[in-house]
């Protein structure tokens, strides 16, 4: 109970309750802004926090991420352009509810469960950090594999008109992820000489521009009076939520779990933990024919999804010094900075300064609810804002924040070619969802791929020799045979509607 005490006694201090608030609005306009991601929050706040004691260095980070997972949604539901990667998975579900004057609905699910996610996260964080950090710890580059793959599985869940166009796209993204010399045998690939492509194709201005590039080249193409009239957005985005959870305990609890558990995985992340967990919500729902038409089952479990992977990446980065994700990579250089350096003596021998830590997550996923209230009754007011004058403002935005990703303009010029691929895409009836997965889980299947032949002199076997890899293995394969075999028998009993399923 001393411990208790004074770590609220240091996050009671006037001076880190201000830094908390700030960071707070800090994080909720960077995430919210497209192509400016949580880690680029924290990249920018790191350099303030050489002049801050260590309490107000670790709330600054831990509030600002958290809000910038979260305040990606908003940009997300109101424009169809997600904020952050890890908005991406669901930004079409939320945009789709707007369209039907549920903005209202999709933007509190998505603060709400954002805010439970964390929560539940943080309690595990607190509770059981050193059992799953050694769990992490058990993952070797077999394990990842077949994560991934499970990954890149959801592209035929999130494809809801036809998972064979979804698979297309996939492999697409897959292409793209393979440009440069970003490979494990540092091979150029598919450079054709330039030296802008040896580095590859960065995902964010990918992402940007084929969500929100292909939305202005959308206004731009279509006749003025042809545009309907922006749904309006008057109702509070409390009402109903007591309803979802209710509703839906079940979708709440997995998606925080999964979550939790994916970013307690070295390399994870929000990003991944949202995909896997909206495909997961389509694959077991009662109702997934209407995923994709505006239902909001799949941003509650993603969106505890998000929150909970924040706080999960934290607890290999606590226990053993490894990140779990790019923020914790950030992180751990504070740390050392501080002095607290990771590892479980960390507990013991600055048990008030972790203990401080553990309530500065709760207290960033608590009061994320009224100011994320505040962030989306602001944001609202984009739906106002006429076609004519919101696009160009949009597109100014989109080139700063590609630009801001790798300080070349070159970035610039990947969003807009993505753009216009998003928006042939989509006339054609390609999802461009796909895409962003394979541009994100490429690399790390490819890199755990390529190391694991090597680990296992080319013996294919050597994927299954491990217990966690071999449930892995055979839970993918299976999945990927049931796909196969409700697809043929579609095809048999002559359904078109059927087939796509294959």
């Amino acid at each position: 109970m001393d411990t208790i005490w004074n770590a609220i006694l240091l996050i009671a201090d006037p001076y880190v309750i201000i830094v908390i608030c700030l960071s707070s609005i800090f994080g909720l306009f960077v995430g919210a802004m497209p192509g400016l991601t949580a880690t680029m929050a924290t990249a920018l706040l790191v350099p303030i926090t050489f002049f801050m004691p260590t309490v107000p260095a670790l709330a600054a980070i831990v509030t600002a991420s958290a809000m910038a997972i979260f305040a990606g949604d908003i940009p997300g539901a109101l424009l169809r352009i997600p904020g952050t990667p890890a908005s991406a998975a669901y930004a079409d579900e939320a945009y789709a509810m707007t369209k039907k004057g549920q903005a209202e609905l999709a933007l509190g699910a998505g603060v709400v469960f954002s805010a439970i996610g964390g929560i539940f996260g943080t309690v595990v964080l607190v509770l059981a950090a050193p059992a799953l950090a050694e769990f992490a710890l058990r993952f070797s580059s077999f394990e990842y594999f077949w994560l991934v793959c499970l990954g890149l599985t959801c592209a035929v869940f999130i494809a809801q008109s036809s998972p064979v166009k979804g698979m297309i796209t996939l492999f697409l993204g897959l292409f793209v992820a393979s440009i440069g010399l970003e490979n494990p045998a540092g091979t150029p690939r598919f450079t054709f000489g330039s030296i802008d492509l040896m580095g590859g194709i960065e995902m964010i201005p990918a992402m940007v521009g084929m969500f929100a590039i292909a939305e202005v080249l959308r206004a731009l193409t279509t006749a003025r009076d042809a545009l309907p009239p922006p749904p309006s957005v008057r109702g509070s985005i409390f009402k109903g939520q007591w309803r979802l959870t209710k509703k839906y305990p079940v979708q709440i609890l997995r998606g925080s779990s999964i979550g939790t558990l994916i970013g307690a995985l070295p390399g994870a992340g929000a990003d991944i933990a949202s995909w896997i967990t909206y495909a997961t919500s389509k694959r077991f729902s009662k109702e997934p024919e209407k995923f994709g038409t505006g239902h909001v089952e799949g941003i509650v479990e993603s969106g505890a999804a998000n929150n909970a992977a924040v706080s999960g990446a934290w607890i290999p980065a606590l226990v053993f010094g490894i990140p779990g994700d790019s923020i914790t990579a950030i992180v751990i250089g504070v740390l050392y900075l501080k002095n607290l350096i990771p590892g479980p003596l960390i507990f013991e021998k600055q048990a008030d300064t972790v203990t401080a830590l553990f309530v500065i997550f709760f207290l960033a996923n608590i009061i994320m609810v009224p100011f994320g209230w505040l962030a989306i009754k602001t944001a609202k007011q984009m739906l106002s804002v006429p076609r004519t004058i919101l696009m160009p403002v949009v597109m100014m935005f989109c080139i700063v924040g590609a630009f801001a990703i790798t300080n070349s303009p070159f970035a610039i010029s990947v969003m807009l070619v993505f753009g216009l691929v998003g928006f042939l895409m989509e006339e054609n009836g390609y999802p461009v969802a796909p895409v962003i997965l394979g541009i994100v889980l490429g690399p790390m299947l490819e890199q755990n791929f390529v190391t694991s032949m090597i680990k296992s002199d080319g013996s294919f076997l050597a994927f299954f020799a491990r217990p966690i890899a071999g449930v892995l293995g055979v839970v993918t394969l299976l999945v990927w045979a049931a796909m196969l075999w409700r697809g043929f028998r579609a095809w048999r009993m002559g359904s078109p509607a059927g087939a796509a399923t294959l």
